[in-house]
């Protein structure tokens, strides 16, 4: 299969949603947004600076070296892709399966001691479920992210939230952000996506849902990444039922 094209049992879920186009369309054609996405990491929790302690501190402990670009590079990619990376690229010794035991067990520890929730995390969450139907695409392990779910509070809210593990390919391949649209029930297009990172926006985007960067002061996105977003915001303070609204008008 090549690497541009989801996989067929992908597209089918996504396109399930699609008995509810009509609905989602509004005056002139326009599609409606239905449903908001949100990433975990670096968007509701901020955790990226968490997994960069943890895996430089695998790499150190089993050998292994750390390059200038690694953390961008390992951002939005799956369990089984950086566990992979870490051993074959990076020279850990060990094998994939024991680094991915080592490094979430090191995280679910850390979570246990403080849960590094972004501010206005919860209450954004919150907001847009008000309004729209909630998923999430998270590219952590199942259970970093029943674990950040419950002691947030927030797993109620949330009517779909899957791990990059559940699908083929980590981001920047759409293919999380089409199996939980396929989820949710609704057409791509008519989902909102919340994303922060270079990996994640490209994933959203490619998926074909309106695009809305959060950037995080630490871990900048691309030029390139950041481009595919309809709406930048400096934090989810500023993630409003109004601005996520507009996005029904397709951009000029």
């Amino acid at each position: 299969m090549s690497d541009d094209v989801p996989d067929e049992g992908l597209v089918r879920r996504a396109a399930h949603g699609r008995h509810a186009q009509q609905r989602s369309r509004g005056r002139d054609n326009a599609v409606v947004i239905e449903a908001v996405v949100f990433d975990l990491d670096g968007v509701l929790i901020d955790s990226e600076p968490v997994w960069e302690e943890v895996r430089r501190q695998v790499v150190a402990d089993y050998g292994g070296h750390w390059d200038p670009d690694t953390q961008n590079r390992l951002m939005g990619m799956s369990t089984g892709e950086w566990s992979r990376y870490l051993s074959s690229g990076l020279g850990v010794r060990l094998p994939p399966e024991e680094v991915a035991q080592v490094v979430i067990g090191a995280m679910a520890a850390r979570y246990c001691e403080h849960l590094p929730l972004m501010p206005g995390a919860v209450d954004a969450v919150r907001r847009m479920a008000s309004r729209f139907t909630l998923g999430l695409a998270s590219s952590a392990p199942r259970s970093l992210i029943d674990t950040v779910l419950d002691a947030a509070g927030l797993r109620s809210f949330f009517q779909a939230a899957m791990s990059t593990e559940e699908v083929a390919r980590g981001k920047p391949a759409p293919d999380i952000y089409l199996a939980v649209a396929g989820r949710l029930g609704v057409e791509p297009a008519a989902g909102a996506a919340v994303e922060d990172s270079s990996n994640g926006l490209r994933s959203a985007a490619a998926a074909g849902l309106a695009v809305i960067a959060v950037p995080h002061p630490k871990y900048p996105p691309a030029p390139d990444a950041i481009k595919a977003a309809r709406l930048v915001l400096s934090g989810l303070d500023e993630l409003t039922v109004d601005k996520v609204a507009a996005l029904d008008s397709p951009p000029a």
